[in-house]
């Protein structure tokens, strides 16, 4: 497992323990689970009460690029909130995407950054 794949997959699990207390029904599609939201499969599908309020994409550095932008856009089309998680220094490039994608309005973004502190 590539060292981007390994972050991915931890946030996708912490954000899920963290989601956890605003939805009640969270799905991911880490591993072989494969959950579908309307032709997608996000990396976490955020719910209540049996309705879909959000979907998740984990990013890393190197997944973004144009071809992530249509598919972005294609969830944000389906009206259901698209929140990006992304890492904290590409975030610029990915606001320009959206820009370019029509969809800047429609997509929220979160941020992450792996910080090591030594003494």
């Amino acid at each position: 497992m590539d060292e981007e794949r390994l972050i991915h997959d931890w946030l996708v699990r912490t954000l899920r323990s963290r989601l956890s207390r605003e939805y009640k029904d969270i799905k991911d599609n880490l591993g072989e689970r494969k959950n579908e939201f309307k032709g997608y499969y996000p990396d976490l599908i955020l719910g209540n009460h049996g309705m879909v309020l959000a979907v998740v994409e984990v990013e890393t550095e190197h997944s973004i690029n144009k071809e992530k932008a249509l598919q972005w856009k294609a969830i944000s089309e389906t009206g259901t909130k698209l929140i990006l998680m992304l890492p904290k220094k590409v975030v610029k490039n990915v606001t320009e995407l959206l820009w370019e994608a029509s969809i800047a309005d429609r997509v929220s973004i979160g941020t992450y950054d792996i910080v090591i502190s030594m003494p």
